[in-house]
């Protein structure tokens, strides 16, 4: 095709584009790159609040990570993993509630404490409340993502108490049994949980295979069973997968890879089954992301919006929403971070409250937990 014939083809396709419903997929150029907006305000568009959860200067633990967020009758919760560095044996699960406007301190509810002398990090909790069942919160605890193990608490007061941590357990098929990964789980209609999980196998000294799996439970999380790993780990090595659901009842789960690409895989048996594992045209740097299914239909993405390489911003120094309606094409609608730090904003968490506003925390420099308000309403296509 020669250069007169290419930007008459672009032409023509940025033409019929509109017609057919695919804007939300098109890059904005030949070069293949979205348009990415500016560093979002708060109190301007769709972006109300934007605040740290503590103060850098004011630390309960020199490091944290991992956030992970709910709604409850008495208003929003947040966990997060905090300690001296990640995989520190003094790492532990800190829980904070935002009450009249204000996050509480965040106090100490698990650590990875064995006997007198032997204490295992934790890492990334996950909250979830189940229908008809106390509100939960599942860490893992052990020296490394390849060999940890699933935990859970349950509260029966909203988060401000909580029961005495229990081991998932194991399942012959994979070992210990690990609850959801990073992102929350879903309750579907028929009331099945899904546990969006993965395991990080050691396959030789110095290499890991990531896989994706799911659990689920029809007994609202008494028992589980695990489905998968769901991909071959061939042309993906993929973790951490969000879950999205849609009116047909197919089941969208996206997960973060190592090849510079998100993820995407699809079920319409309620999770008993998954198709291929194929790429969505958004960029990843190997980074957390997280996921939620609006009120509305739309779906909402919260992710890194960059590579490993290249020029800045890359890696996890650009944090970014996207927004789609059939979880195919996608927009990103807002910027969230874009100035480069050391430690970058990293691992998201997302969700929509009763009213209809969205929720989110990150990873901000490892240093603190920053949280966000949206108005879904105000994100157009």
């Amino acid at each position: 095709m020669n250069f007169k014939m290419r930007f008459t083809f672009i032409g023509l396709l940025a033409a019929l584009i509109p017609l057919f419903g695919y804007a939300q997929q098109a890059p904005n150029d030949i070069t293949g790159k979205f348009y990415l907006p500016p560093i979002a305000k708060p109190g301007e568009g769709a972006l109300l609040k934007a605040e740290l959860i503590y103060s850098l200067d004011n630390r309960p633990t020199p490091e944290v990570h991992a956030s992970t967020l709910i709604e409850t009758p008495e208003g929003i919760l947040a966990a997060f993993f905090t300690g001296t560095h990640e995989n520190n044996p003094d790492v532990g699960i800190r829980v904070t509630r935002l009450e009249n406007g204000k996050w509480t301190w965040p106090e100490e509810v698990a650590n990875g404490v064995q006997n007198d002398t032997l204490r295992y990090p934790c890492w990334n909790p996950v909250l979830f409340q189940p229908e008809g069942k106390p509100l939960m919160l599942y860490y893992k605890v052990g020296p490394s993502p390849t060999t940890w193990w699933g935990m859970l608490m349950t509260s029966g007061d909203n988060g401000r108490t909580w029961s005495e941590p229990k081991k998932l357990g194991e399942d012959p098929k994979i070992g210990h049994i690990i609850g959801p990964v990073k992102n929350k789980p879903v309750q579907l209609k028929s009331g099945r949980i899904i546990n969006p999980t993965s395991l990080e196998y050691i396959i030789n000294q110095r290499e890991q295979d990531w896989m994706v799996y799911f659990e689920i439970s029809d007994d609202g999380g008494e028992t589980w069973k695990m489905i998968g790993p769901v991909h071959d780990g061939v042309k993906f090595d993929a973790i951490q997968p969000s879950i999205l659901t849609y009116p047909d009842g197919k089941i969208q789960a996206i997960s973060r890879t190592k090849q510079n690409v998100l993820s995407q895989i699809w079920s319409e048996d309620e999770g008993e089954t998954w198709g291929e594992m194929t790429a969505l045209a958004l960029p990843n740097p190997n980074s957390g992301t997280d996921a939620v299914t609006l009120a509305d239909g739309r779906q909402l993405l919260i992710y890194n919006h960059s590579t490993k390489e290249g020029e800045q911003p890359k890696g996890r120094n650009i944090l970014n929403l996207a927004i789609s309606n059939n979880g195919i094409y996608w927009t990103p609608v807002m910027t969230l971070e874009n100035v480069p730090i050391e430690d970058g904003y990293a691992y998201p968490a997302i969700i929509q409250s009763n009213d209809g506003l969205v929720h989110l925390t990150y990873t901000y420099n490892r240093r603190s937990v920053k949280y966000g308000v949206i108005d879904p309403s105000k994100i157009k296509l």
